[in-house]
């Protein structure tokens, strides 16, 4: 794979930055929410609905890529990394609501500031042939 192709990956660009800035900013409202005794509030959920939205237009993009014929370097972990990576929203969301204190705001903080380490290993194990 030459490194135009690396560059042209359907997990990096516009898509993966979208998710990230997302969950950074749904990250910095929980842990204000958190450090203020505040349990999870409707805008910490809005804003994990709105991350799992964009997290699978991100997952649609790299799945017609890879009906396209377009492969990842490492299939396993990439698949791995993707899965994990809708799974993260949901989960926050249902430990967060079984949590309904200060530690579901600090529950959705840690989850969000996982994301975007998911989506540049799924960046980095797309793109790990070029290497």
């Amino acid at each position: 794979m030459t490194s135009a192709a690396a560059s042209a990956s359907p997990v990096d660009g516009i898509l993966a930055t979208i998710p990230i800035v997302l969950s950074l900013v749904v990250a910095v409202w929980a842990l204000v929410a958190a450090v203020r005794r505040q349990p999870p509030d409707r805008i910490q959920f809005v804003g994990l609905a709105v991350l799992e939205v964009a997290l699978l237009a991100l997952t649609v993009v790299a799945l017609v890529a890879l009906g396209g014929g377009d492969r990842p370097g490492e299939p396993g972990a990439f698949f791995g990394y993707l899965v994990t990576l809708v799974c993260l929203p949901p989960l926050a969301w249902v430990l967060a609501r079984m949590e309904p204190t200060r530690w579901g705001s600090a529950i959705v903080c840690a989850i969000c500031l996982v994301t975007p380490v998911v989506v540049v290993r799924l960046q980095q194990t797309w793109e790990v042939v070029g290497g």
